[in-house]
């Protein structure tokens, strides 16, 4: 166990040192390891509170599930109202699963059929091995940066060391054979996929993105970098799996596919869909999803008792309800926006050499200066800088999770006068780590 920093309250220390003895770490996943420790015990709308009873507003928002704001009152209502007709069957369908994937099918451009999971590395899990069974072939494209989950295929080259970048990076030990199956590519460099599958385009099975790279922020894919896999894809006869765990739903119901027109064989989605309840949803081509065994004939193997809980079906039908008429995505891009334009006003005014990245409402201080098209240009980042200007602001009662390059996210519960508070605290923040280098 690491210790923690001086001034820790007792509190907190008492119920960290409980999550140590039984949890290795303290946490569930690794993400949430951060020094000081952090416990927290209620959240409501743009609010969370930890166990010493502080305020914060939330920008993680549990890494962006959280898009209408926590413990949203419609949401649980509905989930409530179904918890006393029905919980957990483990056969046959349900109603709420049904309309779910009739929803989907009707704003996701992709999606012919879909099927559900509980997490976006089940989907990107389901979406690989379907790729697989559909050509014949065992080889992935991944591109640096881009996560995609746990499992052994994609479980490298995230956040990766200099010295690494261009190698294979691995994130654990354990893995198996399988990552020798992974071509790791830049992102943007489409000449660098052309290249790719033009000597070992046989073998290869999937090219696998994120249309926007959030797990190192907010890197955007070109449009031509996204039409031009589109074009290899067909010509190499390799499955183009849109990995959109991340903005589907929160970027609009249709997901980044229906703002760039680009149209991918496969598309994982997930953590917006259902306001922070458990769920995640793998869509594509009909004739690819037929090859699930949950059809009679279907030669490749999709299970799970939790699979379309009805709790979370309905929270997705909810969240889906309250944003069809586009309101909240219009509300929430336009506090995106207030944001962003704050931010770098303030970084400008005190002279940091640095820019904020946006789309809608996902907002990132990136501490350097130029181009960033792909992970080789955050290399430039003043990653220490970029976290003590985070827990500067946790400081202050704003919490955005103390790692570089993460990614803030605006709920709809948010408010113009929350931003302009978070405006005033990062201006006193900046102001006051200008000083401390000076």
């Amino acid at each position: 166990m690491t210790a923690p920093t001086a001034g820790i309250t007792a509190a907190t220390e008492k119920a960290w040192a409980e999550a140590n003895a039984v949890i290795p770490g303290g946490v569930n996943t690794s993400l949430r390891r951060f020094n000081p420790p952090m416990v927290f015990e209620r959240a409501q709308g743009a609010y969370i509170w930890d166990v010493d009873g502080k305020q914060y507003v939330d920008y993680h928002a549990a890494f962006g599930p959280i898009l209408l704001g926590h413990n949203h009152p419609q949401v649980n209502a509905r989930v409530s109202e179904a918890m006393g007709q029905l919980d957990l069957i483990g056969a046959g369908t349900t109603r709420q699963e049904t309309e779910l994937a009739e929803r989907i099918v009707k704003y996701v451009p992709s999606a012919e059929k879909v099927v559900f999971c509980n997490s976006g590395s089940e989907a990107t899990f389901s979406a690989i091995r379907l790729a697989r069974a559909v050509t014949g072939r065992k080889k992935l494209i991944k591109f640096q940066g881009c996560y995609h989950g746990w499992h052994d295929p994609v479980v490298m080259n995230v956040v990766t060391p200099k010295e690494f970048v261009g190698k294979k990076h691995l994130l654990s030990a354990g893995l198996g054979p399988d990552v020798d199956n992974t071509i790791v590519l830049e992102y943007n460099n489409l000449e660098a996929v052309e290249c790719a599958l033009k000597t070992e385009g046989q073998e290869i099975a999937a090219i696998i993105l994120e249309p926007i790279a959030h797990n190192i922020g907010c890197v955007i894919a070109t449009n031509e970098f996204l039409a031009g896999l589109r074009r290899l894809c067909d010509q190499y006869g390799v499955v183009y799996i849109l990995d959109e765990v991340i903005t589907g739903f929160r970027h609009g119901l249709g997901g980044y596919q229906s703002i760039a027109g680009v149209k991918p064989d496969l598309t994982s989605m997930g953590k917006a869909m259902a306001n922070g309840y458990p769920i995640s949803a793998l869509a594509g081509r009909a004739d690819f999803m037929d090859r699930f065994a949950t059809r009679a004939g279907g030669d490749t193997f999709f299970a799970g008792t939790f699979n379309a809980h009805v709790y979370s079906t309905t929270a997705s039908l909810a969240c889906i309800d309250l944003m069809e008429d586009g309101g909240i995505h219009r509300r929430i891009f336009a506090l995106g926006d207030r944001l962003r334009d704050g931010l770098q006003g303030i970084l400008d005014r005190l002279g940091y050499d640095a820019q904020v990245i946006s789309f809608g409402s996902v907002v990132v201080p990136y501490f350097l200066t130029g181009q960033i098209k792909s992970y080789t240009d955050l290399l430039r980042s003043n990653d220490p800088l970029d976290i003590a200007f985070r827990q500067a602001m946790g400081d202050r009662g704003f919490f955005m999770i103390p790692i570089a390059m993460k990614r803030n996210h605006i709920s709809a519960s948010h408010t113009q006068e929350d931003i302009d508070r978070t405006l005033q605290a990062a201006d006193d923040s900046l102001s006051m780590l200008s000083k401390q280098k000076a």
